[in-house]
């Protein structure tokens, strides 16, 4: 006798026709065209009203954004258009905050390319008057006060941090943590006093240095060695911490065979964004360097020149030949900003080739 097994038999029952409602969506490009023809329209009507750039944004991006949530409200529903509108508002935002910086870039370039040739990169100012001359003196000058005040800064907040992250506890700990954070925040100002002070108490009052600038630079930028090392610190897997302590491997041990490997990528980046944080500083090397036209590299004889000074004063105190001045001005403000985009892409590099290996 055989038995047959049959399937369960499942029985769907059809929606009636109307309850589904099919899904709309606008055109790939139909949020984009909505968008500029509300600009379109804000330009007209700041036109109407008398024409200003800043209405013409406002207008713009107000009837801009309320044209692409219509339209998709219309056609996609509120949800989608919600998203949409929301979509609109943060990438007008990001626009309007990319404008300054394009615009300074632009003037910056426009500017500085004027002189931006050989001379200005081989010669310094020493007995020149009007055109001609460049920023020689002032390019090593910055380039040896910066890596003096590297050295000041990169052993003191790199074991300050690791004593935060490793060693500290209680009131000493919250007192560092605190501190640190109220330097974060101190003008550039003040740390140029700071330092001018400190050397006048000890050599008078008409001192001016470069080890000076370099003790200013440093109050400056221990803070953020201190912040960046410690957050990099604070990422390290506590594992690897056990992993070593259950072998045997004593605390200071781990931390430089251990703690230190693991982090180099992250502390590299941070130490050099902390350079690119002080190389453009004014106003404390205005008080504690100074400037001359010649070439010193020996930070600990005299004034020497730097370029963020060198630029102030080739705009404030302009010669006969007022238009060589402004060249020069603007050509040291582009070197500049090379100089920091260089530090900027030099950490990403030492992020990405100095990043732990982690195999499959």
């Amino acid at each position: 006798m055989s038995t047959e097994t049959q399937s369960p038999v499942r029985v769907t029952k059809e929606p009636p026709s109307g309850s589904i409602r099919p899904r709309r969506r606008l055109p790939r490009f139909a949020a984009l065209g909505l968008y500029v023809a509300g600009i379109a329209l804000g330009a007209l009507l700041s036109a109407l009203t008398g024409f200003s750039i800043a209405l013409t944004v406002i207008y713009g991006a107000i009837l801009g954004a309320l044209a692409v949530y219509v339209g998709s409200r219309v056609v996609e529903g509120r949800r989608k258009a919600t998203d949409r509108l929301v979509t609109a508002l943060v990438t007008t935002a990001f626009a309007i905050a990319m404008v300054p910086l394009v615009s300074l870039v632009y003037t910056v370039l426009d500017k500085g390319l004027a002189r931006f040739d050989s001379a200005f990169f081989s010669n310094s100012m020493f007995r020149v008057v009007g055109e001609g001359g460049g920023a020689y003196h002032a390019i090593l000058g910055t380039v040896v006060i910066t890596a003096l005040a590297a050295v000041i800064s990169v052993p003191i907040g790199l074991l300050t941090a690791i004593y935060l992250v490793e060693y500290g506890t209680g009131r000493l700990k919250r007192a560092i943590t605190f501190f640190v954070d109220v330097m974060t925040g101190i003008p550039s100002i003040v740390a140029g006093l700071f330092a001018f002070a400190l050397f006048t108490l000890v050599f008078g009052n008409d001192v001016r240095l470069g080890v000076m600038g370099a003790v200013a630079l440093s109050v400056l930028m221990i803070p953020v060695v201190v912040r960046s090392c410690e957050e990099v610190l604070k990422l390290v897997p506590n594992e690897l911490r056990e992993a070593s302590y259950a072998l045997g491997v004593p605390k200071w041990r781990t931390v430089v065979k251990v703690v230190l490997p693991t982090a180099v990528a992250g502390l590299g980046t941070g130490i050099t964004l902390a350079v690119a944080r002080v190389v453009g500083e004014t106003a404390p090397l205005l008080v504690t360097v100074g400037l001359i036209t010649g070439t010193n590299l020996n930070p600990f004889d005299g004034r020497m020149a730097t370029l963020p000074v060198f630029a102030f004063y080739q705009l404030t105190q302009p010669g006969t030949a007022t238009q060589a001045f402004l060249d020069r001005a603007w050509t040291a403000a582009l070197v500049l900003i090379i100089l920091v985009m260089v530090l900027n892409v030099v950490a990403r590099l030492i992020s990405r080739l100095f990043a732990p290996k982690t195999g499959r």
